[in-house]
């Protein structure tokens, strides 16, 4: 399956924006990633740079555009698939950069920065509130989220993102993620869950 470009979300959580002492976004935040960091939780040991400060994890729900996007669209009509994912954030890179008002690529497009699982087919927007995404550290729940609780449904992520730069098909969207990140280590293994299913793991290499 083809992708193109990453667009990603921060700060769509209230409750994640505010663990990061961040103010709550009025429109959203986004930034991008290179498909050079992606990489799939496929079970697998995935590397990760080391003497660059805290990596931390981030859930994320990964939508698929299936379609070239036009003003109007209804998510449901363009997007065709779903996956899990963790944006990787090297933290103390990134705090460096945003006290000098540099972008965030370092600390975002590194390589191994955009863990995914399988894709599947896209329920629909509503269908995803009957379903919590939870990531699992060594067996015990880290993160997990609803997106009841985003501040932009995916409608206004779709809208926002066409407006201004516009969606082609084969783009992925992170749309951010909710409380609960926090620093990786060497050795943990980690589990990405839709509902009750496992959908993706790795181990921290």
């Amino acid at each position: 399956m083809k992708i193109n470009n990453i667009f990603c979300v921060g700060r769509n959580y209230a409750d994640h924006a505010i663990e990061l002492g961040n103010d709550i976004p009025e429109k959203p935040l986004i930034f991008s990633k290179l498909t050079n960091s992606l990489v799939i939780a496929d079970g697998t040991p995935i590397d990760f740079p080391a003497n660059q400060g805290e990596i931390h994890h981030e859930l994320e729900i990964i939508l698929y555009v299936g379609k070239d996007v036009s003003a109007g669209d209804k998510v449901d009509d363009v997007v065709t698939r779903m996956a899990l994912g963790i944006d990787l954030t090297l933290r103390d890179v990134q705090t460096e950069l945003k006290k000098k008002g540099h972008p965030w690529l370092l600390a975002k497009g590194f390589k191994n920065a955009a863990v995914y699982t399988n894709f599947w087919d896209f329920p629909g927007q509503t269908a995803c509130l009957e379903n919590n995404f939870t990531l699992l550290r060594d067996q015990e729940i880290v993160q997990t989220g609803n997106i009841a609780s985003m501040i932009f449904s995916f409608q206004a992520i779709i809208d926002y993102l066409q407006a201004n730069f516009s969606l082609k098909a084969g783009d992925i969207i992170y749309t951010g993620t909710p409380e609960g990140v926090g620093p990786i280590h060497h050795g943990e293994t980690y589990a990405l869950k839709w509902g009750e299913e496992v959908k993706g793991s790795f181990r921290v290499r």
